[in-house]
């Protein structure tokens, strides 16, 4: 069994006010990846994913597209350190 992973993503774009933060949530709760999203003043989704390294990459990729209203014009994503977190927030 693979190690977890962590990736903090910042998701740029139209991506507040359109149920990004709880469609990540879902999306995650689907793929067994713990972590949390939250609105960052600057219009940004900041959202932190751990889990398995297949499961995190697969949020990863939801998170380039996002929900069906959202406009996803770049991501950032950078390695961090697993927290240890179980479930996913919306914060």
């Amino acid at each position: 069994m693979s190690e977890n992973v962590a990736r903090h993503v910042v998701v740029h774009g139209h991506v507040q006010g359109v149920f990004f933060r709880d469609s990540c949530r879902r999306e995650a709760q689907d793929a067994g990846v713990a972590g949390w999203a939250s609105n960052a003043t600057d219009g940004t989704v900041h959202v932190h994913l751990e889990g398995p390294p297949d499961a995190v990459e697969r949020l990863v990729a939801w998170a380039r597209q996002g929900p069906r209203h959202a406009r996803v014009t770049h991501v950032d994503v950078r390695d961090t350190r697993p927290a240890g977190l179980s479930g996913f927030e919306v914060r």
